[in-house]
């Protein structure tokens, strides 16, 4: 019988396995990956590239490791990571939002692709600590748009502090739509920066209803920065069924789930 060459499935196995070494050992090399499964490096590195994207490990010169639990992956890159699974969110999350309804929105590339699917909507009132989002709005002219003061983080166009805290904290809005960075096993709301959790802590407290966006890779991200809890939203959008654990905090909770699932 002819040999077909590997399948799909071997490359699913593959993962998984390297999953478990990465967690077990830390670091691994891409040579010793490579002896290990008995394959090249060139296929080790197809890889890594795919575990990476999904977010389930970091990927560093000559090899790869755990995801860092203190710095978030560059913003440039996180913008074309999940794309199309961010863009279906976006689309979805925009549904449920009505046009003339006023809405607060944070810091995040989820957050900024739901913000383009909301040009299509009329008359919309907008607070936000995003630069990217405000010069997105603010080009529509029957869209208002206020951004908070406070100091601009350059490498992502984020504005935090306490005086912006303190100018979200004036407003109370029908919506929130917030992103966030990882979501632990136990439902608890991650990110990497203390001031731009307080800046998302406020906005939840000042909407009426809060909506997290947050793509699958997000459930394998542990960054060290307390946020919440996923209970404390109205509604989860997402791109993939979460897990058993987490749809039961969901549930007893009455917090809604949509996955924005691929047609």
């Amino acid at each position: 019988m002819a040999d077909n060459g590997p399948t799909p499935k071997d490359a699913d196995d593959r993962h998984a396995k390297i999953l478990a070494l990465v967690n077990q050992r830390g670091f691994v090399t891409n040579e010793t990956l490579a002896k290990d499964f008995g394959v090249t490096v060139q296929t080790i590195r197809r890889d890594l590239i795919t575990l990476a994207d999904a977010g389930k490990i970091a990927r560093f010169h000559g090899g790869a490791g755990l995801p860092s639990s203190i710095e978030n992956i560059a913003y440039s890159t996180r913008k074309v990571l999940n794309l199309d699974e961010k863009k279906r969110i976006a689309r979805l999350v925009a549904q449920h939002i009505p046009s003339h309804a006023s809405l607060f929105i944070n810091i995040g590339t989820t957050t900024e692709a739901v913000a383009r699917e909301l040009l299509n909507h009329q008359d919309l009132r907008f607070i936000t600590n995003n630069l990217n989002v405000a010069l997105l709005l603010a080009a529509k002219p029957d869209f208002s748009v206020v951004i908070a003061g406070g100091t601009v983080r350059s490498r992502d166009g984020g504005v935090v502090g306490q005086s912006a805290n303190d100018m979200i904290a004036q407003f109370r809005v029908d919506y929130a739509v917030i992103g966030i960075s990882g979501i632990d096993e136990d439902g608890t709301l991650l990110d990497y920066d203390y001031d731009e959790v307080r800046a998302s802590q406020t906005i939840v407290s000042n909407a009426r209803e809060v909506f997290l966006v947050a793509d699958h890779t997000k459930f394998s991200r542990r960054p060290m920065v307390r946020a919440g809890s996923i209970t404390d939203v109205s509604a989860l959008f997402t791109d993939q069924p979460v897990s058993k654990r987490i749809r039961a905090l969901l549930d007893a909770e009455g917090v809604k789930v949509h996955v924005a699932a691929e047609k």
